[in-house]
């Protein structure tokens, strides 16, 4: 343990708990001013973060550092391909991605950005902006520090933990206070991203227990959800890497392809293909322009409930992400890493929102059913109301919640398995009863969340929680430009000894 880390991180996460639990309107209004002074004076900053990483990853893969290997020479990878790709697509979309697969293009279709609702126009939105937020943006969010970490662990023997990004700024000074503060971030970073994550999930699962067995939807329900599945999900992460986080995300992203073919074959095949196509062409088409947007020009809080808590949550998750990427990205080249994380999970992503969006935007338009407004009022129910349908409508409603269920444990037992490697000092097989309770503590984040404002503070949180890991994203960017350069021009980058224990004494 690194006793620091571990209290700081633990402290504040008791007592986020307990302001959260115990003065539930302070909270909510502490949280809604945050998030409002953010979008307010600093939504141009968020926008302008996130286009410099996607570039700053291109231009990692062309340069020379892209040959650089993720470890010694003779290092293999620890993992399959197939296990690598599902590990890592699992832990960074999972269950946001089954939420907002149907409840997103039909937003922006009811509700759209620019253009007037229920149009052409606006379906042509909603699948720009959900490949927008889904796409690339998100995996150059994660790869700065799934790359950083990665790169100084297995090269120069630092610790697997945030910390050791600020290496070629401030030196040793990472073993200090700085190094300290830089954990404790990150750890609280990661509860706040998987718990957002984790009260969509419980807030699905709800949904679709009560259209398939009648029970009720509620905010305690939700919690006891979040409550049984965290208990599995220990069990999990107990367990480790090989034998639990990598069976069950291979589990996983088995049984969500099932879910996708069954609605690619069952729904409007060709208009699906239609909606792909197109959706990419648009997507491309304005990828700058969108990038950059900002609501100067208009009096909206659309951006403020879109973008930017897109982009708050992709920050908050990222050193979740990125630790845990690093992790099974041992024997990797930076090209490799950089290529497969960019464009396989964003692929599958794009193919996701056009098979699910545009099955729901073709019911909603080209048929007589109407079920955009009931998304609206209730984006948990989005997936379900499509799946109803569709042919064996209450069997695939019954899978999806499965999928997600599991999609639930992947990303708590991954986040603990994290949270456990930072707050032991980097060291990358940490003790089993820390992993049992950062288990614990996401799911009571997640709990106070859902109990504080349900998915308005998921969204005001992960928002608010974004703007310090900014910061730490841009260090990690001028860092390994420095790193890359000295490695590439062979002059060598001081090599620290093995050192799992050095960081755990205070």
């Amino acid at each position: 343990m690194q006793p620091t880390v571990f209290m700081g991180s633990a402290g504040l996460v008791v007592a986020f708990c307990i302001f959260g639990g115990g003065f539930t309107e302070t909270a909510a209004a502490t949280f809604e001013a945050a998030q409002g002074w953010i979008v307010d004076t600093l939504g141009w900053y968020y926008m302008l973060v996130t286009s410099a990483l996607v570039l700053f990853a291109i231009g990692v893969v062309i340069s020379p550092a892209g040959r650089l290997k993720l470890g010694k020479p003779d290092d293999e990878p620890e993992f399959s391909y197939f296990s690598w790709l599902a590990m890592l697509f699992a832990a960074g979309m999972g269950t946001g991605l089954v939420f907002w697969g149907v409840a997103e293009p039909l937003n922006h279709y009811m509700e759209p950005h620019y253009a007037e609702p229920e149009t052409a126009a606006a379906m042509q939105d909603a699948m720009r902006y959900s490949f927008f937020h889904w796409g690339l943006h998100p995996w150059a969010i994660y790869l700065v520090l799934a790359l950083s970490i990665a790169y100084y662990h297995f090269r120069i023997g630092l610790p697997l933990a945030p910390r050791s990004v600020l290496w070629p700024i401030i030196g040793e000074r990472i073993y200090g206070i700085a190094g300290h503060l830089t954990d404790i971030l990150c750890t609280v970073g990661t509860l706040l991203g998987v718990a957002t994550s984790l009260g969509l999930g419980a807030m699905q699962i709800n949904a679709g227990l009560s259209m398939s067995m009648g029970i009720g939807t509620s905010t305690l329900i939700q919690v006891l959800i979040i409550a049984s599945i965290t208990l599995v999900a220990t069990l999990s992460v107990a367990s480790g890497v090989q034998r639990g986080i990598r069976r069950l995300s291979a589990l996983n992203i088995g049984l969500a392809f099932l879910l996708l073919l069954f609605v690619f074959l069952a729904g409007p095949t060709t208009y699906i293909l239609d909606t792909l196509v197109g959706g990419l062409g648009v997507y491309f088409q304005t990828l700058i322009e969108t990038s950059l947007e900002t609501d100067f020009a208009t009096d909206s809080d659309w951006q403020a409930s879109w973008t930017l808590f897109y982009w708050g949550w992709w920050i908050s998750w990222s050193p979740f992400v990125g630790i845990f990427v690093a992790r099974i990205s041992k024997g990797r080249t930076v090209r490799e890493l950089i290529l497969a994380s960019l464009l396989v999970p964003t692929a599958v992503t794009f193919l996701w929102m056009a098979t699910f969006g545009g099955t729901a935007l073709h019911l909603e338009r080209f048929t007589d059913v109407q079920i955009a407004s009931q998304a609206v009022d209730n984006v948990a129910i989005s997936l379900h109301l499509m799946l109803s349908e569709l042919p064996l409508g209450a069997v695939t409603t019954v899978f999806a919640t499965l999928v997600i269920i599991i999609f639930f444990i992947t990303s708590s037992d991954s986040g603990s398995l994290v949270d456990d490697m930072v707050t032991s000092g980097g060291h990358p097989h940490p003790p089993i009863s820390q992993r049992v309770f950062w288990a614990v503590s996401e799911g009571a984040v997640a709990a106070t969340l859902l109990v504080v404002g349900g998915l308005l503070a998921i969204q005001q949180a992960a928002i608010t929680m974004a703007l310090p890991m900014t910061l730490l994203l841009l260090a990690a960017c001028y860092g390994m430009i420095r790193a890359f350069m000295t490695d590439v021009g062979k002059k060598g980058i001081p090599a620290q000894k093995r050192i799992e224990g050095d960081i755990g004494e205070d």
